[in-house]
C-alpha cells in the first residue's frame, strides 16, 4: 500500500502531538475524509537552538486518492516492500544448523523456522536466565565462567548492553526487523523513535520470547553446545561436530559472535578463506548525565519530555584513522565484559528507563592492518595482548582506570571528582596509555580535545576513563560470495552476521540474519516439505 509521508514538522515540547498530523494534511491540502490511516513515522528532538529545542516529526497517511499529492522536498511517497520467499527446486535432506543465537542468528532461525526449515540452533552460552546468573556471579565475585558470559550466550553480546536499534544501513528490511521486535514484546515506540532503543532488561525478556517462537514453529535450540569444527569431504560441506556430535546438514550460518576467537581458529585451521578487517579500541568515558544534558539541551535539561542526552562525537586525519565515540549509554553502566580467563574488557549497558546516574562511551581509535599486519589471527591476538596486559595491571579483573586530566597530561593513576566509577568489579587507578600502542593514546588525546569543543566538558579533568574497550566488531572478516553469501570453502556455508564481519550492532545483525534466511531458501526447500 503506498502512503505520503511529510517530514520537517515542528512542534514545541509542550504542544500537543497530535498538531502534527493536522499540519501535515494542511502541507498536503487534503481533508481529513481523504485519510484511510495516519501513522507517526519518526520523532527526534531538534537541539541545534539550545533556547528553542523542539520536536520534529515525519507522519504518513494512506489516502484514498494519492496521485494528486503534489511531491516535493518534505513530501514524498513510499510503499511498503513485503518480504519475498521462494524456496528452491532442492529438497534437503537435513535440517539446516544455525550456529549462535546473537541477532543474526536468531533472525535467521527465526525466518527459516516460519517457513517449514525448522533449523537446529547451536549456541556455546546458556539460556537467558542460566546466564544471567552466571554474569551475577561475575560481577559480584569475580567467578567468570568462559562459557556463558556477556559475550556468550542466548541473545548474543547486545542482550547485555543498550540494546540499541539505530543503524545507518537503509535494507527494508529494517521494517520487518523493528515489527518482530515489537511482537516479541519490545515497546511499539521504536517504531518511531529516531535513536530505538530497548534496553538490558527488557531485551532479556524479548529474546526469550524469539527462542519460544523458533521452538513453537518446529526448531530447536541447544545450549551449551559449541561447534567444534566443520565436516567437510571432497570440498563438500558434510555439516558440523559439536558437543561430540556429529551433526549433518547441508546448510549451515555462522552467526558466531564477534568473541569466537577459538573458532576462528579452529575455522582457519580448516581452510575457511578470511582475512583480517579493521575495528578500534580504546576505554570507556563515562561523565555525570546531567551534565551531558546540559551540554547538549541548555536550559532545558532536565524537562520530562526529553529523552536523556545522547551524543555521537569524532574526528578524522588525512591518514584515516579516526577517534570517535562508539555505543554511547545515557543513565547507563560500565560493565565487566570478558569471556577468557585472566583478561579484562570494558562494555556499556543501560536499563530501558536510562535513569543512571553517570553517561557512558566507549572513546576509541581506529586500528587496522597498520598495527597487526595481514594475518585474521593476528589481528585476534592484538585484542588479546592488550586484555591480558589490562588484567595484570589491575591484578585482577577489576579494571584499569584514569581520570582524563591525568590521561591528558600523561600521569598514571585519578584524581577521582564528580563522576563516580560505575564497573561493578572495581577500578585501580594506572596507566592506559600503556596498554596500547603509542598511537592509539595518542589519538584519544587528540580527539578528547577536539570533542571537547564539540561538547563542553566532554574533556573535564575529573571525567573518568575505565578500559580496556576491544570489542567493538569483529577483528576478522569471513569471506563469502555477494550473490549466493556463501563462503568459497563450500557450497550450502553462509558467514553471517557481526562475527562474520557483516554488520556493525544488533538492527544490521538481524538484517544480515534475515538476509541470508531468504537466500538459503532460494537454494533448497525444506526437509520436511
Amino acid at each position: 500500500m503506498v502512503m505520503i509521508l511529510v517530514s520537517g514538522i515542528s512542534l514545541g515540547l509542550e504542544e500537543d502531538q497530535e498538531k502534527c498530523y493536522e499540519i501535515g494534511l494542511r502541507r498536503l491540502g487534503v481533508s481529513q475524509s481523504q485519510v484511510l490511516e495516519k501513522r507517526l513515522v519518526k520523532r527526534s528532538v531538534d537541539a541545534r537552538k539550545k533556547d528553542q529545542i523542539r520536536f520534529a516529526y515525519t507522519v504518513g497517511y494512506t489516502l484514498r486518492d494519492e496521485t494528486k499529492v503534489p511531491l516535493g522536498p518534505q513530501v514524498r511517497r513510499t510503499q511498503e516492500q513485503p518480504l519475498v520467499f521462494r524456496k528452491g527446486p532442492r529438497p534437503l535432506a537435513n535440517r539446516p544448523v544455525v550456529v549462535g543465537f546473537g541477532p543474526a542468528g536468531m533472525f535467521c532461525a527465526l525466518y527459516l523456522a516460519r517457513q517449514g526449515y525448522r533449523p537446529l540452533v547451536l549456541e556455546r552460552g546458556e539460556a537467558v536466565e542460566q546466564r544471567m546468573e552466571a554474569i551475577r556471579l561475575f560481577h559480584e565475585k569475580g567467578i567468570l565462567s568462559p562459557k556463558s558470559n556477556v559475550q556468550f550466550g542466548e541473545g548474543g553480546a547486545g542482550t547485555f548492553s543498550d540494546g540499541k536499534l539505530t543503524t545507518r544501513i537503509s535494507d527494508p528490511r529494517c521494517a520487518a526487523v523493528l515489527g518482530d521486535f515489537v511482537a516479541m514484546g519490545a515497546p511499539e515506540e521504536i517504531l518511531w523513535m529516531a535513536k530505538p532503543h530497548i534496553g538490558t532488561d527488557v531485551l532479556r525478556k524479548v529474546v526469550v520470547a524469539f527462542r519460544q517462537e523458533i521452538l513453537r514453529l518446529g526448531g530447536e535450540v541447544r545450549f551449551g553446545c559449541q561447534m567444534e569444527r566443520l565436516l567437510l569431504a571432497g570440498g563438500r560441506l558434510e555439516g558440523v561436530v559439536a558437543g561430540g556430535e556429529r551433526i549433518p546438514a547441508e546448510q549451515v550460518v555462522l552467526a558466531l559472535g564477534h568473541s569466537a576467537r577459538d573458532t576462528f581458529r579452529t575455522l582457519q585451521g580448516q581452510g575457511l578463506p578470511m582475512e583480517v578487517k579493521p575495528f578500534s579500541v580504546g576505554a570507556r568515558i563515562e561523565h555525570l548525565q546531567r551534565e551531558v544534558d546540559q551540554a547538549l539541551y541548555g536550559k532545558f535539561a532536565g524537562h520530562p519530555l526529553l529523552p536523556p542526552g545522547e551524543y555521537q562525537l569524532s574526528w578524522r586525519d588525512e591518514t584515516g584513522r579516526a577517534a570517535y565515540t562508539f555505543c554511547m549509554c545515557p543513565g547507563g553502566y560500565v560493565v565487566p565484559a570478558a569471556s577468557e580467563m585472566e583478561t579484562v574488557v570494558t562494555n556499556g549497558m543501560s536499563y530501558h528507563s536510562r535513569d543512571g546516574r553517570n553517561a557512558n562511551a566507549a572513546l576509541v581509535v581506529s586500528v587496522d592492518r597498520r598495527d597487526f599486519g595481514e594475518n585474521p589471527l593476528e589481528a585476534i591476538a592484538f585484542q588479546e595482548r592488550i586484555e591480558q596486559a589490562a588484567y595484570r595491571m589491575s591484578g585482577g579483573y577489576q579494571a584499569p582506570c584514569q581520570t582524563v586530566g591525568r590521561f591528558l597530561a600523561g600521569k598514571p593513576g585519578a584524581d577521582f571528582g564528580r563522576v563516580e566509577p560505575t564497573y561493578a568489579l572495581g577500578v585501580r587507578p594506572g596507566d592506559l596509555a600503556s596498554l596500547f600502542p603509542p598511537v592509539v593514546p595518542e589519538y584519544m588525546r587528540q580527539g578528547l580535545l577536539r570533542m571537547g569543543r564539540q561538547q563542553p566538558g566532554f574533556d573535564a579533568a575529573d571525567s573518568l576513563l575505565t578500559g580496556p574497550e576491544t570489542r567493538t566488531s569483529s577483528p576478522v572478516r569471513l569471506l563469502r560470495d555477494q550473490q549466493t553469501l556463501e563462503s568459497p570453502l563450500a557450497e550450502g556455508l553462509y558467514p553471517c552476521g557481526e562475527g562474520g564481519g557483516y554488520a556493525g550492532g544488533i538492527m544490521s545483525a538481524a538484517v544480515d540474519g534475515l538476509r541470508v534466511a531468504q537466500q538459503m531458501m532460494e537454494c533448497c526447500r525444506p526437509a520436511y516439505d
